[in-house]
């Protein structure tokens, strides 16, 4: 019939993905294995490759093009369940599919840093194809009209889609082919030709002409509707020339098939008068449709047939029938029968489509998973807390009474007591003061390497807001994108937070210093070999009866002080060890509710694993108890009848089982300290990265938006035309055609003599049933552009919504460190920022 409209592509911009990407997926899974991780690299090298082979296929006008765009299509659905999306910083391009440019070679674009952009901009493109390789199909096999109404279909689901995902994906105002009336122009367009391609397939299967009047009634009107959507005020001045006069030609063509294949359901019923009516009216809107599409061959061959018919019947109708000739407005219409309708998207679209990060979880499950262990976690510590805090309370109380080294003296020995014997070489084993002493000193360093992290990602957020307040101030409204303030916020939230981490870890520094300072000479003479401790020491003052009950009593307490230890030691590494999957369970939630309640999932199977050993914490610190009470009693026994208490000996007994604790209590807590800071170092890297990233899409926006404005004031308003000088203002009988106004006149359009689709309005053509003077939008051809079309200077999008730290080990959860011995002399405290 004639040719159909394929819509122009949008035109991309390569940019990196690699690097954004895989900065998230480490943050996010950043508890991968090396093997994981490379595989999470690979996958992203891969990912880069599609979507640079995928941008460059659409403009490759095949059918074989499309499984390409489709698999890059769907594997960007496949991503937006498995990072969060809103913390992906890569700044997407693209350029407005309408634009024609400009003689300084400038395109309206956007650039959003936003997946939801990039996936809305393909989607474009995947319709625009789809109705490009519809277009060039072969229309005369069933193959490519079944393909043509498949693609323009499903073209038009796209742009109906497109309605309400762009507003969501583009919060500012999108490029002029993404808007809300382009897209509708662009969904009934593409169902208009969707219905014209049934109609061409109903008459090559030799349908009834009733049906096929029908439809053509339904066509009618759907090219109506195309053309008053296209000559709205915001969009008409986007189309190529030829659009609005073909498709005002197709809506007189099919007004034109309607009547003539009605005309032959009144020919074979016998209704001649009708039949000429209809075959009058359908000669008249054939003229029409080729004059207003600008093609004399459009539907010659119907047009023809409906000629030939019209002269038939009238010759009939004069020698045989002699009935009136009808009105038109007194016939009814055939009624209309829609086919052609938007199609949902598929997903996938791809027939084969294969997932590259299918070993990345969804992240909702995944950021469950991470909640649950960490819920996990903290549970666990504050059962390991209590058993340590009472571990420490009993050797606090034993040191005191100088136990078990008073009852150990009792044998006769001389030397060192067994027990500060075997905390001497345990201490030596360690490292002796020699191991502390490092650990100390490494401190600062840790220290002064986190600090300057931090310190260098503020100082890039700082930079990025004074450059932008600094356009901002120099252009003023012009500068139209987000504020930086606004965008950076939770960036400056989590960087308060990680400041005051910091902080706090300076103060836990500075008690673990002290502990080791009021302990050091003690913990200097456990260092030392046997011999010299031996050597050390004062001489004793007496000897203890080692048979007297008191001392037997207390031996038996010292042997279940080693039980309750032991046992804890257990209950403590069972705790650790304690761990579950709820990963099956998540998912089944996930696809039963749409969501997954984690703290209720969690906490149930919490309770499950970890009761019986709660219990058991309840019951040894309850044992503890009454152990001291009885410890405390055999020692006044003791003490009764020996009278050994207070000398010089007994005395540095104490300060070396005290210094023990203290040497056992800073190596646990300096040594989770530097895993502290080394942890915390990982994550400022991290969030270093993400501002690095956040930095550099800034920058990209901001050139961009930079070109357009400099672009814009480049070019000049074309002056308004100057008035015809005096003296070449015509003169009555001059014979000239200018009048005294100075512009030429421009002769009223002619309309065609009797023909009864509507006339034209500015010389162009107005729906059919619309009249001059009614509402219906005329067609006005655009002037040229005085100024460059500020689309491409749009805001930046959303705040960006980082929601906390990065997913993974945090401080406060490493271990059980800050905080293992908290609430007591030394240790870290157990601070974490709020909201964590």
């Amino acid at each position: 019939m004639s040719k159909f409209l394929g819509v122009p592509l949008k035109k991309p911009s390569e940019v990196d993905v690699v690097k954004p990407l895989n900065n998230l997926i480490q943050s996010t899974y950043n508890g991968a294995s090396e093997e994981e991780k490379a595989k999470y690299a690979e996958a992203v090298n891969e990912f880069s490759k599609q979507r640079n082979t995928a941008i460059w296929k659409f403009f490759e006008k095949y059918e074989a093009s499309l499984e390409v765009v489709y698999a890059y299509y769907d594997q960007i659905c496949a991503l937006e369940t498995k990072i969060s999306v809103s913390e992906l910083q890569i700044p997407f391009k693209w350029k407005d599919a309408f634009d024609k440019g400009s003689i300084f070679g400038g395109k309206i674009s956007l650039t959003h840093t936003s997946l939801m952009y990039e996936k809305v901009c393909v989607l474009f493109n995947i319709a625009a194809l789809q109705s490009s390789i519809a277009a060039n199909q072969e229309l005369d096999t069933d193959e490519g009209l079944k393909l043509a109404i498949k693609l323009l279909q499903q073209s038009a689901g796209i742009f109906q889609y497109l309605k309400g995902a762009t507003p969501a994906a583009v919060p500012s105002e999108p490029t002029p082919d993404l808007s809300q009336d382009t897209l509708v122009v662009l969904q009934a367009l593409m169902v208009a030709q969707a219905q014209e391609v049934f109609i061409l397939k109903a008459i090559k299967d030799n349908m009834k002409e009733q049906i096929i009047a029908k439809l053509c009634c339904q066509a009618e009107e759907f090219y109506a509707d195309v053309l008053r959507a296209m000559q709205k005020e915001s969009v008409r001045s986007l189309w190529e020339k030829e659009w609005i006069p073909t498709i005002a030609g197709k809506q007189a063509g099919f007004h034109a098939l309607t009547q003539l294949y009605q005309s032959l359901v009144c020919r074979a019923s016998k209704k001649i008068g009708e039949e000429i009516a209809r075959l009058r009216n359908s000669v008249d809107l054939f003229k029409a449709a080729q004059s207003r599409g600008g093609n004399e061959t459009y539907l010659d061959e119907y047009f023809s047939r409906a000629k030939r018919n019209l002269a038939e019947s009238t010759k009939d109708n004069e020698f045989i029938y002699n009935e009136m000739i009808p009105e038109l407005s007194t016939l009814a219409s055939p009624g209309k029968a829609q086919l052609a309708k938007p199609l949902p998207i598929g997903h996938p679209l791809a027939t084969n489509f294969k997932d590259i990060f299918s070993a990345l979880v969804p992240v909702e499950l995944h950021r469950a998973l991470t909640a649950s262990d960490m819920r996990r976690n903290e549970i666990v510590n504050v059962e390991i807390m209590k058993l340590r805090e009472s571990t420490q309370t009993l050797n606090a109380v034993l040191a005191s009474l100088n136990l078990p080294a008073a009852v150990e003296t009792a044998d006769g020995n001389s030397g060192l007591p067994p027990s500060l014997k075997d905390k001497a070489t345990e201490v030596r084993e360690k490292g002796g003061i020699e191991n502390v002493q490092t650990l100390l000193k490494d401190l600062p360093e840790l220290l002064d390497r986190n600090r300057e992290i931090l310190d260098e990602t503020e100082r890039l957020l700082d930079e990025e807001r004074d450059s932008d307040n600094q356009l901002r101030t120099q252009f003023k409204e012009r500068w139209t994108r987000i504020s930086s303030d606004k965008l950076t916020e939770m960036f400056r939230t989590n960087a308060k937070k990680y400041r005051e981490v910091i902080t706090n870890a300076i103060e836990a520094d500075k008690v673990v210093r002290q502990k080791f300072e009021a302990n050091q000479k003690g913990i200097q003479l456990l260092s030392l070999p046997p011999d010299q401790i031996q050597q050390s020491l004062p001489s004793a003052s007496g000897s203890v009866d080692p048979n007297c009950s008191s001392v037997q009593r207390l031996k038996m307490l010292m042997e279940d002080v080693e039980t309750i230890k032991a046992e804890r030691e257990a209950v403590e590494s069972e705790l650790k060890a304690a761990t579950f999957d709820m990963k099956d369970e998540f998912l089944l939630a996930l696809q039963k509710d749409g969501a997954i309640d984690e703290p209720a999932l969690s906490l149930a199977r919490i309770g499950q694993v970890l009761n019986p050993l709660q219990q058991q914490v309840r019951e040894s610190v309850e044992r503890q108890k009454s152990l001291v009470s009885d410890i405390q009693s055999a020692h006044g026994a003791f003490v009764s009848e020996t009278g050994s208490c207070g000398s010089s000996r007994d005395t540095l007994y104490q300060e070396l089982a005290t210094a023990y604790d203290s040497y056992i209590e800073l190596s646990g807590n300096l040594q989770e300290g530097t895993k502290f800071y080394n942890d915390l170092t990982q994550l400022l890297v991290v969030f270093q990265n993400k501002i690095s990233d956040f930095v550099f899409a800034r920058k990209t926006e901001k050139e961009e938006l930079l070109k357009d404005l400099t672009t814009e004031s480049s070019r000049q308003a074309c002056p308004a035309t100057p008035a015809l000088p005096s003296h070449y203002a015509s003169t009555s009988g001059s014979g000239s055609d200018i009048p005294a106004g100075g512009a030429p006149s421009v002769p009223p359009a002619t309309a065609a003599a009797n023909v009864p689709y509507p006339a034209q309005v500015h010389g162009m053509p107005v729906p059919y049933g619309a009249q001059p003077g009614m509402p219906y939008p005329a067609y006005v051809p655009a002037p040229m552009p005085q100024s460059f079309n500020p689309y491409a200077t749009l805001p930046y999008p959303g705040n960006y919504q980082y929601q906390g730290f990065p997913q993974g080990p945090q401080p406060g959860h490493y271990g059980t460190y800050p905080g293992t011995y908290a609430n007591q002399q030394g240790g870290y405290p157990n601070q974490k920022p709020p909201g964590w």
